[in-house]
């Protein structure tokens, strides 16, 4: 969709900034009890907002106004941004009562290290995604005795000086720059310029709109315009701190420059702009099917519908889309979860590959990988890149394709445990990048590994991980942290730093495991997984998603047992 936005004049942006200067201190200090009132006063503009959000978010993407897809616009949009407002509330709440948030009891990993189960964290989470669990995984330090020194950290301040912080917005996933500027604002005490993303700033009216509390009292301001903007906003003097959303190139542009001399300050670590910077960047995510269980026909084409959701879902345009498929070399079932998986990107009607440099990224990748399978879709193939080799520096292991293109690769492992140790080593040590990864496994045999099982889930360095579940899912659950595995270092700095999200507050999180069933309900309880989930809505599979997403976005702004027959109807024929 063509933007009308006029981009934001030098003159405004210093303006802009100079007024959040101003307010700065006034928002750091004010009472928790009053940005309660504010959030809630969020949550109904976002419901009252959200058709107008998901029709502007869907025209932007070149989906038509009955399609299914739109399912992903509600999701992904208005129902992620509620559902944060609704847990940083109860967060909030705690900390003006002067407690710690309420959460089950806190274990212990193997290293003695807190682990957190941060979801279902009330009646209606157990109702609304039934069978679905969540834990955060502390850093280092952080144990189940001490973890409450480790909330809230800006609310334990006295009289916070107040603090500027610029948000370089993405342009994928609508709610990405309202989330992580409201994560600036309630979770850290900054002011916050929002500069929206060319790609996807015809979604700055609505946000504005939603957020004008915020604009009317000098805490939040927008800005538009391409990278000559954006140098303005991440050099200001009156710029205390950054965040982004995007990848390592404008990391590396912001952090040590362009050109040659960038490279140089790059190579020497000598930093062109000091301010502290926090990021999210993407990588590239592998999707793990691990060998073994008594997998049925319907299985194989349950699971090969998740995985293509994993990379298809807004058109690939996702940084932790499914990019390397890791299957088991020595399984009977691996060609027929890979005919089924191709069956189903085949059945899916096209779709608009909408972001900008998609045909380049996929033109590119099937050139360099002549073993492919082209799918037709419109005027950007899907495309699987088959028998990538595992033991070779692949330029798939390394470069994000953040489009249509799935490849494969095969590993050795005579056994489940075998395969299971290789899959975790080769995705810590051989593809770039730490910000998501999916596990998928038959219940029985994630029984039978135990705690070889459990123990590979504490060794993976990836912030997000998904167990039966795509490792999206821990960006929709509001109380788990989201962002790239600690450790990246300015000059190599892949998935980026910092984390979002989070409405827990944890100070220290290392990642968040996001648990799923295998089969959907009632098929499930033949393996003893006694829960109520029907197909995800997130599926791109899912004939009802549209209506049974929209229902659910409302109801989180306004829960009640009233609205639940209408979800399950829904529900229950995608």
């Amino acid at each position: 969709m063509t933007s009308t936005i006029e981009p934001t004049s030098a003159q405004a942006a210093q303006r802009a900034v100079a007024e959040l200067r101003e307010h700065a201190a006034e928002w750091a200090n004010w009472s928790v009890e009053e940005k309660v009132v504010m959030l809630r006063e969020l949550v109904s503009r976002a419901d009252d907002q959200a058709a107008w959000w998901v029709e502007t978010a869907a025209k932007g993407k070149q989906l038509e106004p009955g399609s299914v897809w739109v399912a992903e616009e509600w999701v992904s949009g208005p129902w992620a941004f509620i559902e944060w407002c609704q847990a940083a509330i109860e967060t909030l709440n705690a900390i003006r009562e002067g407690q710690l948030p309420h959460w089950p009891p806190v274990r212990a990993s193997s290293r003695g290290i807190a682990i957190v189960r941060v979801f279902p964290a009330s009646r209606w989470d157990a109702i609304l995604l039934n069978g679905v669990s969540a834990e955060v995984h502390m850093q280092e330090g952080v144990t189940p005795q001490n973890l409450g020194d480790h909330v809230g950290a800006f609310y334990a301040q006295e009289d916070p000086p107040g603090t500027v912080a610029v948000v370089l917005g993405a342009g994928n996933i609508t709610s990405i720059a309202v989330l992580d500027s409201i994560y600036r604002l309630f979770v850290m005490g900054h002011v916050v310029m929002l500069k929206m993303n060319p790609v996807n700033e015809w979604m700055g009216p609505v946000f504005e709109s939603i957020l004008e509390p915020l604009v009317a009292r000098g805490w939040l301001r927008f800005a538009y315009g391409g990278a000559e903007i954006g140098k303005l906003l991440t050099t200001h003097e009156l710029v205390d701190e950054i965040h982004l959303t995007g990848s390592e190139h404008t990391y590396d542009a912001i952090v040590f420059g362009v050109g040659p001399e960038g490279q140089r300050r790059k190579a020497s670590n000598e930093p062109l702009n000091t301010k502290p910077v926090t990021a999210e960047l993407g990588g590239v995510g592998p999707s793990i099917v691990v060998p073994g269980g008594a997998w049925t026909a319907q299985d194989i084409r349950f699971q090969a519908e998740n995985i293509v959701t994993q990379k298809l879902h807004n058109s690939g345009h996702n940084c932790v889309a499914a990019q390397v498929l890791v299957v088991p070399d020595e399984w009977a079932l691996t060609d027929e979860l890979l005919d089924a998986i191709e069956a189903v990107m085949r059945e899916l009607p096209p779709r608009a590959a909408w972001y900008p440099g998609a045909d380049t990224r996929q033109s590119d990748a099937a050139a360099r990988h002549t073993d492919h399978v082209l799918i037709p879709n419109g005027d950007v193939p899907r495309t699987i890149l088959c028998n990538v080799p595992a033991d070779e520096d692949h330029f798939a292991f390394q470069e994000e394709f953040f489009g249509v293109v799935l490849a494969v690769t095969r590993l050795p492992g005579a056994t489940p445990a075998e395969f299971w140790s290789n899959a975790v080593a080769f995705a810590n040590d051989r593809l770039r990048g730490t910000l998501g990864a999916t596990v998928t496994i038959h219940p029985s045999v994630r029984g039978d590994l135990g705690e070889a099982f459990d123990r590979g889930i504490e060794e993976l360095r990836y912030g997000a991980i998904g167990v039966n579940i795509w490792n999206a899912a821990a960006y929709l659950l509001a109380r788990g942290a989201w962002g790239a595995y600690p450790g990246h270092q300015p000059t190599d700095i892949q998935s980026g730093v910092g984390t979002v999200h989070n409405a827990f507050m944890f100070d220290k999180p290392a990642k968040t495991v996001v648990t799923g069933p295998f089969a959907p309900m009632p098929r499930a309880w033949k393996t003893g997984d006694f829960h109520l989930a029907p197909k995800p809505l997130w599926f791109v599979t899912n004939k009802t998603a549209h209506i049974t997403a929209r229902r659910v976005t409302h109801f989180a702004a306004r829960p009640s047992f009233a609205g639940l027959p209408g979800i399950f109807a829904a529900a229950l024929r995608g």
